[in-house]
């Protein structure tokens, strides 16, 4: 497997977990948006409440992802 695949399967796993982990909370905040407020909130705004979530938990990990691999790549030596 070349590098730059392994380097796209890697981001794809860390947007993947990202979007898991803001859907989740996304999930609690829209279920406590629907509890809160009574009748003045749909599905269907509860459901964007947690898309939203996890389209921000992607973009965060992949973020973290980016500087993560900045600082572990190794130093160029100068000759």
């Amino acid at each position: 497997m070349e590098q730059a695949q392994r380097e796209r399967i890697e981001t794809a796993a860390v947007a993947g977990v990202g979007a898991g982990v803001g859907g989740a909370g996304g999930a609690t905040v829209g279920v406590l948006e629907l509890a809160a407020t009574q009748g003045t909130v749909t599905g269907l705004s509860a459901g964007v409440v947690i898309g939203l979530g996890a389209v921000a938990g992607a973009a965060t990990f992949l973020l973290g992802y980016n500087v993560y691999r900045h600082f572990r790549k190794p130093k160029q030596r100068a000759r």
